[in-house]
């Protein structure tokens, strides 16, 4: 029989400790032989991640950790070739590294050169990789080939940015996607092809985008690449002929997205697979795995619970690799084959140290927003043995994503569950600027970034409390990065939330503009203004700008080592919060870069969430000591 107690104090089995250890971070699959060979993080080692095998497990002890900084946000940090080789970053040194069954990893590429290495991958014999190099000042990007004796050669030339190089099987042809300053990939991307000679690319024409974002080319034949773009409005497959007349046709569109924002290298949004057939991903608020038929465009689901970051990593006849999370569990490495569809084989990944009743099941909600409808996940408090007193309604805690290109699907998550079971529901939205529901909602946020955002979340967390679902007066909001920003702009343009959670967020937009990387150095081009010429806008939009709108509790939480945001901004909004008497709490993490890896950090995050939210909202957690507000 279920016991009645105030939202907040519900008692949990869901620990930080457990919640921290119990989804492993996943990053690639492959078939290797008969074999395979997956990436996946160690909580109890720091984070690292290694590279497991099924049959002979882990095949990178410790110290190594397989890490790119490519674009800072690095992906595709190894790859493996068919006779068992594995190809791997690390992350010491940003080398790549070799390493066969039996023997110790060789190191490739020289170091201390300045340069970072990402998007490794294996192809007709060949080992290419995307390369960026810093050197007097300048951060370039080309792709290369890496040939076995640690020689590097540089394929392309002339861009800023390069991902996603597609090798013909004949070894003739290189295609990829480019980019230059101030576009990033998701605004305008080519689709660029060239041949290949002993020097490089030469001969290169571009045969899709510049007015839409292309991603992921695959040859089919010798003479047409399959790719995804959103010329349309959506990102949708595509097959364009490489010759003279570049005739393009659409493949099985739909009213979904199959592809989205080149934030990581290595993500792959579909594959071909035997039998004239492709296997993908399918976007519209959650992801849905689809095997299309490339000759009809009919189209029919995969039953596998993956609903977001979902990935088609790699195909072995009919077989396919799929990593991704589910509403059921956190993320897995799935194998399929899809001539027997019914059958999907958990390869890693999917465990939880409780059972599936503690887990929130995602509710998509709308809300009417000042800029149009409003997309959001809410995951209610749950805990099959206690219930909120009569009465009262639960707090929220309004989740709000980074990027700000970026997505948040349904899906299981630990962190929310930890919030959940214990009475405290969870808001995630997909304010405009998201991606997952087209070009046109992305670009609701262009120039308007601190302003749409902030008027989504709030009205978001408005509609939900005139629901009824929510307290009104108990709305919290958290996020990171630029989530931190939209955090933080919410709490001085707004009255709706009577409290705020900032991890590495933006305070200042032009300390931002000229103090992050090489690849976010000309976002906020499209998201604000170009400077010098908006500096203006800049300056009204920074939360920092009008310390004394600040008038509800933070909590602040930072790494020191973070070069997206640095550890300033942070410093500079505490001074601010400490300067009006704000209640206020700012914990600097030692060793942890934009993002917490370390399952200390994260254990500790949690910890002190829960007793932020307790010290504002007049509850008491049962498990984590009081936190002290300056």
């Amino acid at each position: 029989m279920s016991s009645a107690l105030p939202y907040g104090t519900w008692p949990s089995p869901i620990t930080a400790e457990l919640a921290a250890s119990s989804a492993p971070r996943l990053e690639g699959a492959r078939f290797v032989g008969d074999d395979v060979w997956w990436g996946q993080s160690v909580p109890a080692e720091g984070g690292r991640m290694t590279v497991l095998s099924r049959r002979h497990g882990v095949l990178l002890p410790a110290p190594w950790n397989v890490a790119s900084r490519v674009h800072e946000y690095g992906g595709g940090a190894w790859t493996a070739s068919p006779d068992g080789r594995l190809f791997f970053v690390e992350k010491s040194d940003q080398c790549v590294w070799e390493y066969a069954l039996g023997g110790s990893p060789r190191r490739l590429t020289e170091p201390d050169r300045g340069e970072r290495y990402g998007g490794l991958t294996w192809q007709h014999g060949r080992l290419l990789a995307v390369r960026e190099t810093h050197r007097d000042g300048s951060v370039t990007h080309d792709i290369v080939e890496i040939v076995g004796d640690g020689s590097v050669l540089a394929l392309t030339r002339g861009s800023d940015f390069v991902a996603h190089p597609a090798l013909s099987a004949d070894g003739l042809r290189l295609a990829w996607i480019a980019w230059d300053h101030p576009d990033m990939p998701w605004d305008s991307a080519q689709l660029r092809v060239g041949r290949l000679d002993p020097t490089g690319v030469a001969d290169a024409v571009t045969v899709a985008g510049g007015d839409s974002s292309p991603v992921q080319p695959v040859w089919v034949d010798p003479d047409a690449l399959l790719y995804a773009d959103d010329v349309d409005g959506r990102w949708n497959l595509w097959r364009v002929q490489v010759s003279a007349d570049l005739e393009r046709r659409p493949v099985a569109p739909a009213d979904a997205d199959t592809g989205g924002p080149i934030w990581v290298l290595g993500t792959r949004w579909f594959q071909p697979v035997a039998g004239g057939r492709i296997v993908a991903v399918r976007t519209n608020g959650g992801d849905e795995l689809v095997v299309i038929d490339a000759a009809t465009g009919a189209a029919s689901p995969l039953l596998v619970d993956v609903t977001a970051n979902a990935s088609v990593e790699d195909v072995q006849g009919s077989k396919v690799l799929v990593t991704g999370a589910g509403v059921k569990g956190p993320p897995s490495v799935w194998l399929i084959d899809i001539d027997d569809p019914g059958v999907a084989q958990r390869i890693a990944g999917g465990g939880v140290a409780w059972g599936a009743e503690w887990t929130p099941r995602p509710r998509e909600a709308t809300f009417d927003g000042p800029h149009g409808v409003v997309h959001a996940f809410d995951y209610p408090p749950t805990n099959p043995d206690t219930t909120g007193l009569a009465g009262e309604r639960p707090p929220y805690l309004v989740f709000v994503h980074g990027g700000p290109t970026s997505h948040t699907a349904p899906a299981a998550s630990a962190k929310i569950a930890y919030f959940t079971s214990r009475g405290i529901g969870v808001l995630d939205v997909n304010y405009g600027g998201s991606t997952g529901y087209g070009r046109a909602y992305r670009e609701r946020l262009r120039g308007q970034w601190g302003i749409v955002d902030v008027d989504d979340v709030a009205s978001a967390a408005e509609g939900l409390a005139a629901e009824g679902r929510a307290d009104a007066a108990r709305l919290a909001i958290e996020g990171g990065s630029a989530g931190g920003w939209t955090v933080l702009a919410a709490l001085v343009n707004t009255d709706v939330f009577a409290a705020g959670i900032s991890r590495y967020g933006v305070g200042d937009a032009r300390a931002l503009a000229t103090d992050t990387h090489d690849f976010e150095s000309r976002y906020l081009d499209g998201l604000i203004g170009p400077l010098p010429e908006a500096e203006n806008v800049y300056l009204e939009r920074s939360p920092l700008s009008h310390p004394e709108r600040f008038r509800v509790p933070v909590l602040l939480l930072q790494g020191a080592d973070d070069a997206v945001v640095p550890p300033s901004q942070a410093e500079a909004i505490r001074a601010a919060l400490a300067e009006r008497g704000i209640p206020h709490a700012s914990v600097l993490y030692e060793g942890e870069a934009h993002g917490f890896r370390r399952t200390e950090t994260v254990i500790d995050v949690l910890r002190t969430e829960l007793a932020f939210l307790g010290a504002v909202f007049g509850f008491t957690p049962a498990d984590v000591p009081p936190l002290p507000l300056s």
